[in-house]
């Protein structure tokens, strides 16, 4: 058996499309989108992701400003930068970059985040919106695996997924994003054992820790799907997920690919938050 690939490339190229379609009716009536990056780190993955979304950004028409405040940034420093962005009425989107810098704790500044403008639903506030059924910005990550797997014509409800990770970022928000589909949800995390025996029951089997190839053959069933939300460095300047693409292709029915998978799907919903913002 080999994995059908679940790529991400074409649908992002799809909704990238629509946000531009969106951004142009904006400009005819004199509203330019605007989505401000807040960055404190000299950290390199983060950086080319930062500049993977002003690119993005550019070519659908939505200006990105990257407000880089250093790897030495103050916490009272970023707060200052996150309220004024908040105040601005021409910015609709607000997204803050980690890692930050030492001391700095991501607690104290999300909860700042205008949740008019917070289209990476990090606020605490928009969480909550998120898990009442209320309409708000989900994380991006996190409603990038549902809308792949929608797109790709995967089946959710009724269905058993394991999701591993239970990060605010992507685990705990996918958790209820799949609950929303009437899947039947386990969130794997460190404390849970035998990890091997809960994902391999599941139809679906996302991957969302950031270690390495963490999952292998034995983690998954034969012929289910797995999405890989991992994207780990390695020494060469490459990428890999959290799941071994080799050995879990030869299982799986499908396997989302890393790069080019849940990623480009990522970045372009995040252009259709800002627009979204925009437009209210």
């Amino acid at each position: 058996m080999s994995a059908v690939s679940l790529s991400g490339k074409d649908f992002a190229v799809e909704i990238r499309s629509e946000v531009q379609a969106r951004v142009g009716r904006l400009l005819e009536f004199g509203v330019e989108p605007r989505l401000s990056v807040v960055v404190a780190t000299d950290d390199g993955g983060s950086a080319w992701y930062v500049r993977s979304i002003a690119r993005a950004a550019e070519k659908v028409g939505i200006a990105c400003d990257i407000v880089d405040l250093g790897a030495d940034a103050t916490t009272d420093a970023l707060k200052a930068q996150i309220s004024e962005l908040g105040r601005d009425p021409s910015v609709h989107g607000i997204i803050l970059q980690t890692p930050l810098p030492p001391g700095v704790q991501t607690s104290e500044l999300v909860g700042l985040i205008d949740v008019y403008k917070d289209v990476d639903g990090a606020n605490p506030t928009t969480l909550g919106l998120l898990m009442a059924g209320v309409p708000t910005f989900p994380p991006a990550t996190a409603e990038a695996v549902v809308a792949l797997l929608e797109h790709h014509e995967v089946p959710l409800e009724g269905r058993e997924v394991a999701v591993v990770g239970r990060s605010t970022v992507v685990g705990k928000p996918l958790a209820h994003l799949l609950l929303d589909r009437n899947a039947t949800v386990t969130v794997c995390h460190s404390r849970t054992k035998n990890l091997a025996k809960v994902t391999s029951r599941a139809d679906v089997v996302v991957a969302a820790v950031g270690r390495a190839e963490l999952l292998g053959a034995e983690h998954v069933r034969p012929g289910a799907v797995v999405v890989d939300v991992g994207t780990n460095p390695t020494e060469d300047g490459g990428l890999v997920g959290d799941v071994n693409a080799g050995e879990v292709g030869a299982v799986a029915g499908a396997l989302t690919p890393v790069p080019g998978g849940v990623g480009p799907v990522t970045t372009a919903l995040l252009l259709r938050h800002t627009v979204h913002s925009a437009e209210k």
